[in-house]
């Protein structure tokens, strides 16, 4: 008797940790699959693992998958498995050998994820805390890093690069934007990372207002300037280039806040703030080889019933792979300050 198999998209949630969303489905005869995904991070103090197991039901014992995902049992092996990561380095000959450093993987409850398709607010995943073991990587050494996971008889595996490096960093200092209409762009510089294939950017812009003499209240606009892969990108002076319009924070501002003006009688009064300094930051993302193919190769959604067509987890589904994160603090131009505080209407003033 066939079965289905609808496998836990334990990317979303482990994604959820970092603002993410990836959905992913299964369809095979029944036996016991992992489903696995991990991004090994070293910009963070814990990695965190999600170690599953897919959930199934039968032409005549149909399930639900939108309720068995809510079930914590029907989503996780029973107990702790033994889970290790072992760090190779690249020996002249191009080869990798274990250097003897192996970070145990425990387990641990997440207990504030968010309502969704799958249980909570309590998650199980395995995690490590040893983030200085994942510093070792330069550009006159290389490492990988290979997930193994004891199940009974069977060893799953998966295997990844690190992404990142000393070397990774925002070249910007400062964003210029204008309030007349342009067709002119600005660039991000960035530096290479180790190991990375695609890099993804945002720039938020944050302020402050007060209605009519209230308490501050925090606000942010946002944009993101997509996802790029290398091949995308151009290289200026040996660094990496994006480009934004010169409109796009007067044109967020416009749509954020336009009809709330200080003028309008319709309107309570508004006063707005930022930093002078630092009123904006800029996200960089970059990604690995394996996080790259999974998202390119596997474009579903929904209970598709679907065996993923890329993975790289011997002996189950799912994606072990590195990305690491940026974040600067940037100024904005003389000039973006003028037009900001010349849109009286807007209400933005100086402290």
């Amino acid at each position: 008797m066939k079965k289905l198999l609808l496998s836990l998209s334990m990317l979303a949630a482990l994604l959820g940790f970092n603002a993410c969303t990836t959905d992913v489905e299964l369809y095979a005869d029944y036996k016991d699959i992992p489903v696995i995904y991990g991004l090994l991070n070293a910009s963070q103090d814990t990695n965190f693992i999600r170690i599953n197991r897919a959930f199934s039901g039968s032409n005549d014992h149909p399930i639900n998958a939108a309720q068995v995902s809510l079930i914590a049992d029907s989503c996780n092996y029973p107990g702790k498995l033994k889970a290790y990561i072992v760090e190779y380095k690249q020996a002249n000959l191009g080869s990798y050998t274990p250097t003897g450093d192996t970070m145990v993987l425990d387990t641990i409850t997440i207990h504030d994820k968010m309502e969704g398709v799958f249980y909570s607010p309590d998650q199980k995943a395995y995690y490590t805390a040893e983030k200085e073991k994942f510093l070792n990587n330069s550009a006159n050494s290389k490492y990988k890093y290979k997930l193994f996971v004891h199940k009974g008889n069977d060893t799953i595996t998966a295997e990844t690069n690190l992404v990142g490096g000393d070397n990774f960093k925002i070249n910007t200092y400062t964003l210029s934007f204008t309030s007349k209409p342009s067709d002119n762009t600005r660039k991000i510089k960035f530096t290479v990372a180790d190991n990375a294939v695609f890099y993804d950017t945002k720039m938020v812009f944050y302020y402050q207002e007060s209605l009519n003499g209230g308490p501050l209240t925090d606000k942010k606009v946002s944009y993101s300037l997509g996802t790029k892969s290398i091949d995308e990108l151009t290289m200026e002076d040996q660094m990496f280039v994006v480009s934004y319009g010169e409109n796009v924070l007067f044109n967020l501002l416009e749509e954020a806040i336009g009809a709330d003006t200080v003028t309008n009688p319709n309107h309570p009064n508004v006063v707005r703030y930022f930093d002078d300094s630092h009123p904006m930051q800029i996200f960089l993302s970059a990604g690995g080889d394996e996080l790259y193919n999974y998202i390119q190769v596997n474009q579903q959604t929904g209970y598709s019933q679907t065996i993923p067509d890329y993975t790289n987890i011997l002996g189950g589904y799912g994606v072990f792979s590195s990305r690491i994160n940026l974040v600067r603090d940037v100024g904005i131009s003389a000039p973006t300050k003028r037009d900001l505080y010349s849109k009286e209407a807007w209400g933005f003033v100086e402290h």
